[in-house]
């Protein structure tokens, strides 16, 4: 899904948002997407802190668990 928001970029589980080029669209664009796709509301800061699929993917985990 980051790659289709950044230009159709490879995207790795460790890539950092912001070095891809992200910005606050198109995080924003991501968090309503992983709503939709998910089910998981996930904050603009814990999106931001987090920077990494890898890490985004976390939080969507526990958020599905209710944790």
């Amino acid at each position: 899904m980051w790659g289709e928001y950044l230009n159709g970029r490879e995207v790795g589980a460790d890539d950092d948002f912001f070095a891809l080029g992200g910005n606050s669209l198109i995080g924003i664009k991501i968090i309503d997407r992983t709503a939709q796709d998910y089910g998981v509301e996930l904050s603009v800061r814990d999106f931001y802190l987090a920077q990494t699929p890898a890490r985004v993917a976390e939080l969507i985990e526990k958020g599905r668990a209710g944790t």
